[in-house]
Order: structure tokens, then sequence, then C-alpha cells
């Protein structure tokens, strides 16, 4: 059975870092498209970051310069690093990936950045 588990969300103050982690199990990373998702209150949902199994990689541009995303293919992680976090990225953030025609969600993870 395969399962996305996100952690490492909470409370941050601005001009913070937090680094969400996303524990894939049974799943072979091959040929991999790796996302996080965001969905703020009242909005849709929102890409900020995606990777794929070539190296390239894609940042919404309200994130580029702050968030990073990465895989660890021998821990079988997604994660994704955010560094001077604003309160505009309070939502709560969704792992997705992609193994050929198969799609993945997690369940979500609350990030909540305020003084």
């Amino acid at each position: 059975q395969v399962q996305l588990v996100e952690s490492g969300g909470g409370l941050v103050q601005p001009g913070g870092s937090q680094r969400l982690s996303c524990a894939a199990s049974g799943i072979i990373f091959n040929y991999y498209i790796a996302d996080w998702y965001r969905q703020a209150p009242g909005q849709q949902r929102e890409l900020v970051a995606s990777r794929r199994a070539s190296g390239s990689t894609y940042y919404a541009d309200s994130v580029k310069g702050r968030l990073t995303i990465s895989v660890d293919l021998d821990k079988n992680t997604v994660d994704l690093q955010m560094n001077n976090l604003k309160p505009e990225d309070t939502a709560v953030y969704y792992c997705y990936v992609r193994i050929s025609q198969y799609e993945y969600w997690g369940r979500g993870i609350q990030v909540i950045v305020s003084s």
C-alpha cells in the first residue's frame, strides 16, 4: 500500500525557516515527478515546487529563492526547505508524487507563519 506522510509543519515566526518532509512508502522513485502544493484558506491549491527524476526543478514566482525541493532516494523522502518565511506562506502543504500514470497525495500539513 502506498502512503505519503508529511511532517515538520507548525508555527514559525516571519523570517524563520522550516523543513517539511514527505515520507513515501510502497513507492520506487523511478521516472518520478515530486511536487509540493499548498492551499491557503479560501484559496485554490497551488503548485509551489516540483522536481523531476531528470533533476529539473520548478518554483512558483512567490517562493523562488526561498524554497528548495529535494528528493532523497535512500530515505524515500521528498523534502521542502523553506527559508525567510512570510505570513503569506501560511497554508496547508501537500506532498504529491507521480510515478508513470500513478498519482499519490499526502494528507497535508499545516504551516503557520506568524509572530
